[in-house]
């Protein structure tokens, strides 16, 4: 126990930002893990039964918490939009776990690095963001990265190769939602709320496939869960510690991570243009993520000028 605090303590005493950087790697790292054991589940289980049961023990992970802070913990007013993020959720989920199955696990990742370009564009219809021609440029030249992995008409494509572009449409609107959802809505009952209804519209369709795993696979799939809630809670914690565009580009890491456990597990290996295009994808997600630290920063300072020269002109 002393030893444990006084890791806590040290790694508290490191400064904020680096934390951030921390926790966005290690959320890299457990989701590049999750994706390897929903490959090695599918030995055994259809992408269905997969999301089934990640969301089932993604939710019994998330027990304690409830337990500790009682039935008010799912005090919601906004339950039509947990409902629509779920419903989203749901659909990006199949895809990407799809996708993670069938197609080259470094290539899936790429392709789903899109998830912040489709985000800018959920933004500006959904929220009305102003969106300025700096980030639209830089969205333009994040789905030439797509283009750059794909190569149209100089390698294969199948419709297979669409499903990490659809699963990162989705997880953008999901986003979106989540960002109305944060003004007045707790960050765990937030996850609490997405794994009980995940876990509800996901049974139904597990049933049509369902196949009793054998015990190895029943660890994978118990990992995919558990490992799933360290991810997004690790995701949650890095956002509190440091500005977005500060711990957004450890977020890439996924691609190395995922590249050495599939070339490890799986003997496959990340061809050229797969790097070329997830680096241009990655470029302009951060340069987005930069201008709207920039703006946002330029809106708190007109802000506080407003708020400062309203008070002078009180008599």
């Amino acid at each position: 126990m002393a030893n444990r605090i006084g890791i806590a303590a040290r790694f508290n005493a490191i400064p904020a930002p680096i934390q951030g950087a921390l926790y966005m790697t290690f959320a890299s790292a457990c989701f590049a893990v999750m994706n390897a054991l929903i490959r090695l589940s599918a030995a055994e289980l259809d992408p269905l039964q997969i999301a089934f049961l990640r969301n089932a023990f993604a939710l019994a992970f998330m027990m304690p918490w409830l337990v500790r802070v009682g039935w008010s913990g799912l005090r919601t007013e906004r339950l039509n939009l947990h409902i629509w993020r779920s419903v989203i959720g749901i659909i990006a989920m199949v895809c990407w776990f799809t996708s993670v199955v069938r197609l080259p696990l470094s290539e899936a990742v790429a392709l789903n690095f899109t998830v912040p370009l489709f985000a800018t564009l959920a933004a500006a219809v959904f929220l009305r963001e102003v969106v300025r021609a700096r980030r639209w440029t830089a969205t333009a030249i994040g789905f030439l990265g797509v283009i750059i992995i794909l190569r149209p008409g100089f390698a294969e494509f199948t419709p297979l190769m669409s499903l990490p572009i659809i699963a990162a449409a989705f997880m953008a609107g999901s986003i979106t939602i989540v960002k109305r959802l944060s003004d007045t809505e707790n960050v765990a009952a937030i996850v609490l709320y997405q794994n009980l209804i995940l876990t509800i519209l996901s049974v139904g369709p597990a049933l049509f496939v369902w196949r009793w795993p054998s015990g190895t696979v029943w660890l994978y799939a118990v990992g995919v869960g558990f490992v799933a809630t360290l991810a997004h809670l690790a995701l949650t914690r890095a956002y509190t510690k440091a500005d977005a565009s500060a711990i957004i580009p450890f977020d890439y890491a996924r691609l190395p991570f995922v590249a050495v456990i599939a070339w490890f597990l799986f003997g496959e290996t990340a061809d050229i243009w797969t790097w070329v295009g997830a680096a241009v994808i990655a470029g302009s997600s951060i340069y987005i993520a930069h201008r709207e630290a920039v703006v946002a920063r330029e809106d708190r300072r007109r802000a506080s000028r407003a708020a400062g020269e309203s008070v002078k002109a009180r008599p």
